[in-house]
């Protein structure tokens, strides 16, 4: 099986079925520029200071390690130092947490002026904080301080697998927390391709813990997502069983990321043809059961939720049902990396006439949707 790591090459799914290079590029930069320089209600990405950034969570008003992480990394794979400074020097000033139990981590939420809301991180900023970093280090070289982006990454990853009290990694299954300290995950966390990488350009030492960590991921999503309908919980217990509590053991927001990193880790290495299941048989549950009725949450066994747009409810009242459609769709279409099911182009078209979400709801969805745009036209890249 060729893949990206060996072989240097992307797949371009857009020019696969008949775009223009000229008009994808377009794509990839006015949706950048639109994120990131764009007009109040559509940009997500503001400068403060002479040399600091952050992007807004538009729903909660809220900074998060995810968004920030997020932003790193799209600023890495589009070259620009700047912005990826900015952000990184605004996320280690504000939300970098120099004492405590969680000392070496970052607070999961802050404040637009900095002021954490909690002093609690979430793994999934931290994975993509050290992968971001790792990228920077390789493409820009290693400055000093906090720009040191290697030596960065290094110490988050110590902290991540060595912390006494509060690692990320479940010592016993070495599966990613979905908190620290505490005895299940969230199969979106899970990242396998990013702990390939981590095995060979973090720190020595744990080279085996993340080869390890990054075959037993892989065999774990096996278990989390659904035989037959491909979809998965939000949050999971070890065994792969759905995690109940508060309808976090739903097919939610947070879920439909696990598809797109599933695809990604078999553009990038193509470790198991299992992912090409998995990805046809998401494409199949929302291209043929589903079709029509995606704004519906289901079960991961594909049962409609009763009721399930009483489930969430915006600040007004009115029942929100299924938050991020936009960033459903374009985790559908990035699942065509792997997918070779009678789906996979009907998803990378429907993809392409999506336009940007606008409104409070935008952050998320217009993350997923730029991640997708950059996988799916060959831009998402091992640096």
């Amino acid at each position: 099986m060729s893949n990206s790591f060996q072989t240097g090459n992307y797949s371009n799914l857009f020019a696969e079925y008949g775009y223009s290079k000229d008009k994808v590029q377009q794509r990839i930069y006015s949706t950048f520029n639109t994120l990131f320089f764009g007009s109040g209600d559509q940009r997500i990405y503001h400068e403060t200071g002479e040399d600091m950034g952050y992007l807004v969570d538009t729903g909660n008003m809220d900074v998060r390690t995810e968004g920030q992480s997020y932003g790193m990394m799209i600023a890495v794979q589009m070259d620009r130092k700047d912005i990826f400074d900015r952000i990184w020097k605004w996320t280690k000033t504000y939300m970098y947490l120099d004492h405590g139990e969680y000392k070496g981590y970052f607070g999961w939420s802050a404040q637009l002026d900095g002021k954490l809301n909690f002093e609690g991180p979430a793994p999934d900023g931290e994975e993509f904080f050290a992968m971001a970093l790792l990228f920077a280090g390789r493409r820009w070289g290693d400055g000093e301080g906090i720009f040191n982006y290697t030596g960065e990454a290094r110490s988050l990853l110590h902290e991540m697998v060595h912390k006494i009290k509060a690692p990320m990694f479940d010592p016993q299954t070495k599966l990613i927390r979905f908190i620290p300290n505490c005895n299940f995950t969230d199969p979106s966390y899970h990242l396998p391709h990013f702990y390939e990488l981590f095995a060979l350009w973090g720190n020595p030492e744990d080279s085996g813990f993340f080869r390890e960590a990054s075959r037993l991921s892989r065999e774990y999503l096996k278990k989390a997502c659904h035989p037959i309908t491909g979809l998965s919980a939000e949050y999971a217990e070890y065994d792969g069983t759905p995690h109940n509590q508060a309808n976090h053991n739903l097919f939610y927001s947070d879920a439909y990321r696990t598809a797109a990193n599933i695809a990604l880790d078999y553009e990038w290495f193509a470790a198991d043809e299992w992912s090409r299941k998995q990805a046809e048989n998401i494409q199949e549950f929302f291209g043929k059961t589903a079709k029509g009725k995606e704004d519906i949450v289901y079960y991961i066994d594909g049962t409609p939720v009763a009721n399930s747009g009483e489930l969430v409810h915006e600040a007004d009242g009115t029942p929100a049902g299924v938050l991020h459609p936009v960033g459903l769709l374009a985790t559908l279409a990035q699942a065509s990396l792997a997918s070779r099911g009678e789906f996979r182009e009907y998803f990378v078209r429907k993809f392409w006439e999506q336009p940007l979400r606008t409104g409070k709801r935008r952050y998320y969805d217009n993350l997923l949707y730029f991640f997708a745009l950059l996988a799916l036209s060959g831009n998402y890249r091992i640096w």
